[in-house]
């Protein structure tokens, strides 16, 4: 389904070439929007991604940067109003479980690498490209959380899943401060989503078919799924969704 909403938009998506990242650039690119790819060690597929979106006759650029420094989150950014000439979505997805540790075993640096990860990197990229968000009348942006951040994760995950939860209430908190700038902000939180480098690192297959068991609908999510959703809440133009968080988990989650 073609939003004609998205034609034309400059969109932003953080860890643009893998996983959801990578289903969410694609619909962008089905709908018309010019992308800019950021990613970390993923340049074949970024640049697969930047071909693809050429073909489709669109504007496309593919950045890499580690975006837990402040200067590669400034850069990322600069480089995608010069070469799409605005900005007007914004999706912050890149994250990353990175290993399970309990509690017991946590080091501060490891802590500090996960939430640096998640949540500060996402803070850099948010702040640089607020003042271009800022010159349109009705821009967006989208965080990824998790269901961990909702149900608090498997054993090992305590560092991810706080990082998560931490970031509903940074969408929270941020829906207030830039909506007089007409920019909305808005989660998702997928549950199990397989077919992704991070299933295919973190989960064991007995604890997938433990979860899916659970699940109501009976199967796990994939990486479209949470897609679609993304591509709705950056579209919604004329929408009143803000400071909302959006769980993609198939019903073994709500509230």
């Amino acid at each position: 389904m073609i939003n004609d909403k998205l034609k034309d938009k400059n969109v932003l998506i953080t860890a643009g070439a893998q996983g959801i990242g990578e289903a969410i650039t694609k619909h962008f690119i089905d709908n018309g929007a010019n992308v800019a790819i950021h990613y970390f060690s993923s340049a074949d597929t970024a640049n697969e991604l930047k071909s693809y979106a050429e073909s489709k006759h669109v504007k496309a650029i593919a950045v890499s940067g580690d975006l837990t420094k402040e200067e590669d989150a400034n850069a990322l950014v600069k480089s995608t109003v010069e070469a799409l000439g605005g900005l007007d979505i914004l999706i912050n997805n890149a994250g990353s479980l990175v290993a399970r540790r309990l509690m017991n075993d946590m080091e501060a640096d490891f802590w500090h690498k996960v939430m640096d990860i998640n949540l500060t990197s996402m803070m850099f990229v948010t702040r640089a490209a607020e003042p271009y968000l800022a010159k349109h009348k009705a821009s967006s942006i989208v965080n990824l959380a998790s269901l961990a951040g909702r149900k608090g994760g498997h054993p090992g995950s305590i560092a991810y899943a706080t990082s998560k939860g931490a970031i509903l209430t940074f969408t929270r908190a941020l829906s207030t401060e830039y909506g007089p700038k007409g920019i909305r902000v808005n989660a998702v939180a997928p549950g199990l989503i397989l077919g992704t480098a991070f299933h295919n690192t973190h989960t064991t297959e007995k604890s997938a078919k433990a979860t899916i068991a659970g699940i109501p609908i009976e199967r796990a999510g994939n990486a479209n799924d949470v897609a679609r959703a993304v591509v709705y809440l950056a579209s919604e133009y004329d929408g009143f969704i803000t400071g909302a968080t959006l769980d993609i988990n198939g019903g073994v989650y709500t509230m």
